[in-house]
């Protein structure tokens, strides 16, 4: 995909039901890297987020649980991890199109995380190849894009329950994703995970980075900022094990690190 302006070609890669057409799509625009315009103003078409007909989307409650010593519950799990992908690659899309009003760089990077989670993705989907299945094979869940609706209305919302929170819980959950894939002999999946996990920390803190910048720019105190907007929008409530030194390397401070611990 080729654009002349980067939030314009954003909205329409986000706007891409097909998996690999969508993925090429987010490279071809992240290598042209478009200039962005903050003042275009953009409405949201009724066919996003673009995805395809599978997986089926069900409640987190109905989700099976399989155990990831066996080779399906190793295949569920690299799927729900692939759906994760799939959906951050729509979030970072929609982070770069919907919120006009901001410095290029904010642009800029949310490209970056769609072109990332997009490579993300395809490293699964050749994972799920290699376990015989693919992604569409197992139901999911719509949590991640529910709150990517739920704070469609102000970019300060969408910073800080999507990178910072949401986001967060990946590198929080990634070394026990890890340690269960190596055990079960899948080191080539635990690679991945690596990867994953290393971009992401680099995600998180795009999301710290511009929340910051925006508490900043309304005269808002960052705690109780996010305290706030937790509420207002359901945040769902944080649990242990925390990674903390990911949450360290992604711009998380003491005190915002003392504070998760009960």
């Amino acid at each position: 995909m080729s654009s002349r302006e980067l939030r314009g070609g954003a909205l329409a890669a986000l706007r891409i039901a097909d998996p690999v057409a969508k993925v090429s799509a987010v490279h071809a625009l992240a290598a042209s890297a478009p200039p962005p315009d903050p003042a275009l103003q953009l409405a949201a078409p009724v066919d996003i987020p673009g995805r395809p007909a599978r997986p089926v989307l069900v409640h987190p409650a109905e989700l099976a649980r399989r155990a990831a010593g066996t080779a399906e519950g190793r295949a569920a799990l690299l799927h729900a991890i692939a759906h994760i992908e799939f959906n951050a690659i729509n979030l970072a899309l929609d982070a770069a199109w919907r919120f006009g009003g901001m410095p290029d760089a904010y642009y800029h990077d949310w490209l970056r995380v769609a072109g990332e989670e997009a490579t993300h993705f395809s490293l699964l989907g050749e994972r799920l190849a290699a376990a015989g299945t693919t992604y569409g094979d197992f139901p999911a869940h719509d949590g991640l894009w529910e709150m990517a609706e739920r704070t469609a209305a102000d970019v300060l919302a969408r910073m800080a329950l999507v990178p910072r929170t949401l986001e967060a819980r990946g590198l929080d959950a990634s070394p026990a994703i890890r340690a269960k894939l190596a055990a079960a002999g899948d080191e080539a999946s635990a690679r991945v995970i690596d990867v994953i996990l290393r971009d992401e920390i680099g995600h998180v803190a795009i999301g710290n980075r511009w929340f910051r910048f925006l508490c900043a720019r309304r005269g808002l105190d960052v705690r109780q900022a996010y305290a706030n907007l937790s509420a207002v929008h359901r945040a769902p409530r944080l649990h242990g094990p925390f990674n903390l030194p990911a949450r360290r390397a992604a711009g998380f401070d003491e005190d915002e690190l003392r504070a998760l611990e009960p």
